[in-house]
C-alpha cells in the first residue's frame, strides 16, 4: 500500500523483495504510486510479478498487507478475515489504530517489538533504520555547520577538525561515530552502558563516561538502554556539562522504548556551547533529547541551532525502503510453510510481535 501518514517516503516492498516472495508462491499486488517517493516505479512492481491496482483492489482478498507504518483501518475493509498487518505499528502511540484492528479480527504483528535475539537480527527494521538514521543525522548537522569538519592545511593557514561529541551509542550512534569520523572530526561518545566503551574505542572515538558512580551497567532488556537512578544522573549531568561547552556538533541518539525520549541536554548546557554549534536531535520524533527540540524545525538557542527530524529514514527514502523490504521478506521467507502456503509463526517471536488476534488485544507489554 502507498503510505499516507505525512512525510512518510518510504515503502514495505522493492521489485527485489516482490521477486523472491513470489519464488516463495506468494501472490503480490502494490497500489499504483506506492513506490513513486522511493524511485520505484508501478512498472519496476509489475516487471517483478506483481500486479498493481488501486488500494481496493490492493487489498481485496488479502492476507497479507504490509507497510512502512501502520495503515488506516478504513483502507483494509476487503482483507481477508484474520489477515496479518505486518508493519511497524507504532503500539504505544497509535493505541486506537490497534483496538480498531482488534474489533475488525485483524492480526496486527508490530515488526519493532522484534526480539533483539540472533535469529531475528535480519529481521529487525529498528537497527536497519537507525543505521541509516545515525548517518543521516550527521549529514544534516555538516550541512547547517558552517565550518569544515576535517583539519585542512592551506597555504592560507590550518583549519582546525571539528569536534563531534555522540550520546546514545546504539545502533545509530555507532553510524554516527563512523560517519563523522569518515568526514574527519574528532569524536568522542557517551553511553549509560558501560559495555559500549569498547565499540567506541574500536571506531577512533574518544568514551566519555562517569566514572565516580560504581556498578552503573545501563543495560536494559534486550540491549536497549534502560533509565538511570539518580545519582548517576547528576553525575552525567556534570560530566556532560564540562564536555559539552567544547563540542562544535552534538549527535543525540537516546530512546526508551514505550517512553518520552530522556532528556540530556538542558537550555543552560546549550547556553555554555560556541555561537554557530549544531545539535541533531534524533529523539525529536519523541520529544527530544534536548531542551528546545521541534521536529522539523530549526531551533536557534543562544546561537547554538537544534535540528532534528520527525521520520529521519525517510529522508533516505531508496535506502530505507530497501533495508525495510528485506526486514519483512527475512520474516515472512524464514516462517513460510509450503504446506500452508504461507507463513506460521513459532511461540518466540510470534508471542513477541502479536498486538492482537481473534477480536483481542493479546500483546502482554500492552495489557500491563
Amino acid at each position: 500500500m502507498t503510505e499516507r501518514a505525512p512525510g512518510e517516503t518510504r515503502v514495505s516492498a522493492t521489485p527485489e523483495t516482490v521477486k523472491k516472495l513470489t519464488a516463495l508462491g506468494a501472490q503480490l499486488a502494490v497500489e499504483s504510486g506506492a513506490g513513486v517517493s522511493a524511485s520505484i516505479s508501478d512498472e519496476d512492481y509489475a516487471s517483478a510479478g506483481a500486479s498493481v491496482a488501486d488500494v481496493a483492489q490492493t487489498v481485496a482478498g488479502a492476507d497479507i498487507v504490509l507497510g512502512v507504518q501502520a495503515p488506516d483501518p478504513a483502507l483494509l475493509a476487503g482483507v481477508n478475515s484474520g489477515a496479518w498487518i505486518v508493519a511497524g505499528l507504532d503500539p504505544f502511540g497509535k493505541r486506537e489504530r490497534i483496538d480498531a484492528y482488534a474489533s475488525a479480527g485483524l492480526e496486527a504483528l508490530a515488526m519493532e517489538f522484534m526480539p533483539r535475539i540472533t535469529r531475528a537480527q535480519s529481521m529487525d527494521i529498528l537497527s536497519s533504520q537507525s543505521n541509516l538514521a545515525g548517518y543521516k543525522a550527521v549529514l544534516a548537522a555538516a550541512d547547517t555547520y558552517g565550518r569544515a569538519f576535517p583539519m585542512m592545511m592551506t597555504a592560507a593557514g590550518t583549519i582546525s577538525a571539528t569536534k563531534a561529541f555522540v550520546m546514545g551509542v546504539g545502533v545509530a550512534g555507532l553510524q554516527a561515530i563512523a560517519t563523522a569520523r569518515r568526514l574527519g572530526a574528532q569524536v568522542s561518545a557517551t553511553d549509560v552502558r558501560s559495555a559500549t566503551k569498547e565499540q567506541i574505542l574500536s571506531l577512533g572515538a574518544k568514551p566519555i563516561f562517569v566514572e565516580s558512580v560504581a556498578g552503573i551497567e545501563g543495560e536494559g532488556s534486550g540491549g536497549y538502554a534502560t533509565e538511570m537512578g539518580e545519582e548517576y544522573q547528576k553525575a552525567q549531568a556534570e560530566l556532560v556539562s564540562s564536555h559539552i561547552a567544547k563540542q562544535d556538533i552534538v549527535i543525540t541518539t537516546a530512546l526508551i522504548p514505550g517512553r518520552p525520549a530522556p532528556r540530556l541536554v538542558t537550555d543552560a548546557q546549550i547556553a555554555t556551547m560556541k555561537a554557530g554549534s549544531v545539535i541533531f536531535d534524533l529523539a525529536a520524533p519523541q520529544g527530544g533529547n534536548v531542551e528546545g527540540t521541534v521536529a522539523d524545525q530549526v531551533v536557534e538557542r543562544h546561537g547554538v541551532k537544534i535540528i532534528g527530524y520527525s521520520n529521519t529514514p525517510a529522508h533516505l527514502p531508496a535506502d530505507a525502503s530497501a533495508l525495510f523490504a528485506r526486514n519483512l521478506f527475512n520474516f515472512l521467507s524464514a516462517f513460510w510453510d509450503k504446506e500452508a502456503g504461507g507463513p506460521v509463526l513459532d511461540e518466540e517471536i510470534g508471542d513477541a510481535i502479536r498486538l492482537t488476534k481473534g477480536g483481542k488485544i493479546v500483546n502482554a507489554r500492552l495489557l500491563d
